[in-house]
């Protein structure tokens, strides 16, 4: 028999693929917002045919990666912790034989798997039926690449329960969700290019967890920079924001009052 956390990535697999209408769905909603966004970086760099070292194919590969790693990453829609601190049954979970914080990783890990079959590689495909993709030089890139999609998923993860942990304090993490969702994405180079940002920004955005979202997974797939160097620096913040996480846990546990008992 599989420990509990194998079994609940397993789990998460199998309960996203039963959602396959939605799936069609969003993929569908992925491919036209790709369609969109590709065509406005494709007019913007008719103008200047490189721009921070973006050329058309670079482009084109960012928005497609962008759009596929969108539900693989996962910024926005996960509130299932807040909203189980909110009702109370948050207890439930912290009364049963697991660790809730990596209870909850591997349910995102299942997720996120299902999500690179259903959402990822489609719309890689096709962009590649209609743009100039730009695919890596060296075999060991898509090596990289999937480590760093998988450190961005569990960037992302913690990102989101602390911001889901935060109705522990505040009752109703919405509003902080919401915020997060209007600037993540900006934040995380899921927009654009944070290397099209001003100097003071990327340097700002350096001290931050946000571009391993999107932007460092994205870098390492067009082979820009040093990608042991990318994924050391997903790596540390996965290891923190789960370590501050955890700590929060604790802390909001210890103050949680459940109406009733």
């Amino acid at each position: 028999m599989l420990a509990p956390y194998p079994q609940l990535v397993i789990a998460a697999f199998r309960r996203f693929a039963t959602y396959r209408q939605a799936a069609l769905a969003g993929l569908t909603t992925n491919v036209v917002f790709g369609l969109l966004r590709a065509a406005v970086l494709v007019a913007v760099l008719d103008q200047r045919p490189v721009v921070a070292g973006y050329d058309v194919a670079a482009a084109v590969t960012f928005v497609w990666l962008g759009q596929g790693l969108l539900t693989v990453v996962l910024l926005w829609g996960d509130s299932e912790l807040s909203t189980r601190i909110r009702t109370g049954d948050v207890v439930i979970d912290l009364g049963r034989p697991w660790d809730l914080q990596a209870a909850l990783l591997a349910t995102d890990l299942g997720r996120a798997g299902f999500a690179v079959l259903s959402r990822l590689v489609p719309p890689m495909v096709f962009g590649a039926l209609l743009f100039p993709i730009r695919w890596p030089e060296r075999p060991a890139t898509w090596v990289f690449f999937a480590v760093a999609a998988l450190l961005g998923v569990v960037v992302s993860f913690g990102v989101r329960f602390l911001l889901n942990a935060s109705a522990f304090w505040l009752l109703d993490a919405r509003g902080v969700l919401a915020v997060w969702g209007v600037v993540g994405g900006v934040l995380s180079g899921l927009v654009v290019p944070l290397a099209w940002f001003p100097g003071w920004a990327r340097s700002a955005l350096a001290f931050t967890p946000a571009p391993s979202l999107f932007q460092t997974p994205i870098d390492v797939f067009l082979e820009r920079g040093d990608p042991l160097g990318a994924l050391a620096g997903q790596a540390f913040w996965a290891v923190l924001l789960l370590a501050v996480g955890r700590v929060v846990l604790h802390r909001g546990s210890r103050r949680l009052v459940v109406q009733g008992g």
